[in-house]
């Protein structure tokens, strides 16, 4: 059976740490909290697990941290987690069964990060992560915000998940705050991290820049396509807040070029129909949205293929005067998603256009 290092990286997240650690309870062999500057009680909760606790100085770098805290790891495996992060019971006895059959000569295992999720605590968005990796590959984290690590060799695709429970929010302007330093002081963006310099700037709503720097990551060529599909998305949002309808749905239109469509933007080019008055444009791609295919590997938004397009498609109908396959649309919602906000408005509606029926 193979041994585990459990290495963290941490920064006040005493409210969150011990759920995170107990969560994987049995899994690793020892366990590794590198402190990068807490002002609460982390260390203190950390010590309670281990007394692998070290201090590590900030410098606006997240892979030299996480770095740090792989240098000292001595089991055959590492394994990483965010403080915020909890293994659910089920995902944590897959786990262990994990660790007693994995075949020694892989290299990477890679699992599910559930980063959002719905309000009956069910998985929204996911992507597939590096999550237990070979110590003696000497795997590095590269980029000091949105770090990665560069999967190779040997690589398992384990269906276990891991769960990002965030309960406390981070300096919403840390992440662009550290690209901005990088570039005063010369640094050229990799492609991948120009892309999310991107979605920093949108985010702080400097839209003309973003749009700029996404124009040029598209230009570029040297993204991953899921990042260059999720650009033209981002640089077609960018665009609408800036009024340039038509620039906009020509950005849709060139992540057609980077594989499959996806469901979100396919919900997009129906919204922009929908806004156009074009409802029964807008109805096709609303249903396009509901037949993509999963992209494996990449982004998954499981909305987009299910609540999203079944909600619009519900207003595009009552829209035309087809109040019977709204409805229908709407009884499709009622199953998913009962306690939705949009279907319990949708179906105190529907109940006042039954009344207006009858008279």
């Amino acid at each position: 059976m193979i041994t585990i290092s459990l290495c963290m990286i941490v920064r006040d997240e005493e409210p969150v740490l011990a759920r995170c650690l107990e969560s994987v309870r049995g899994i690793p062999d020892e366990i590794i909290i590198v402190d990068t500057g807490s002002l609460d009680r982390t260390k203190t909760v950390a010590a309670a697990y281990t007394d692998q606790v070290y201090d590590f100085p900030w410098v606006d770098d997240f892979a030299l941290a996480r770095n740090y805290s792989f240098s000292k790891a001595s089991m055959d495996y590492i394994l990483w987690l965010d403080a915020d992060d909890v293994l659910e019971e089920p995902d944590r006895q897959a786990f262990l069964r994990l660790k007693e059959e994995l075949d020694p000569r892989t290299d990477v295992v890679t699992m599910p990060y559930h980063v959002a999720f719905n309000e009956k605590g069910e998985p929204v968005f996911s992507y597939e992560r590096e999550r237990l990796l070979k110590r003696e590959k000497g795997f590095r984290w590269e980029g000091a915000v949105h770090e990665a690590i560069q999967p190779a060799g040997v690589i398992l695709h384990s269906p276990i998940a891991v769960a990002h429970r965030k309960e406390q929010v981070n300096d919403p302007d840390r992440n662009l705050r550290i690209f901005e330093k990088l570039l005063a002081g010369g640094q050229r963006l990799s492609p991948r991290h120009q892309y999310y310099y991107g979605r920093e700037l949108a985010g702080h709503g400097r839209y003309e820049e973003a749009a700029k720097i996404f124009t040029e990551f598209l230009d570029s060529g040297q993204g991953w396509e899921e990042n260059c599909a999720g650009a033209c998305l981002s640089l077609s949002e960018c665009l609408l807040r800036l009024g340039k309808k038509q620039e906009a749905l020509e950005a849709l239109a060139r992540s057609f070029a980077y594989g499959l469509p996806r469901p979100e933007i396919c919900c997009a080019m129906g919204n922009l129909s929908m806004e156009k008055g074009e409802l029964g444009r807008a109805v096709y791609w609303y249903k396009a949205a509901m037949t993509c295919p999963p992209e494996e590997g990449g982004f998954q938004q499981a909305e987009y293929r299910d609540i999203i397009p079944l909600l619009q498609l519900c207003v595009c109908y009552d829209r035309m005067g087809d109040h019977k396959e709204a409805y229908a649309c709407h009884e499709q919602c009622r199953r998913l998603r009962p306690e939705h906000p949009s279907v319990k408005f949708n179906e105190s509606y529907f109940a006042g256009l039954r009344e207006i029926d009858k008279i």
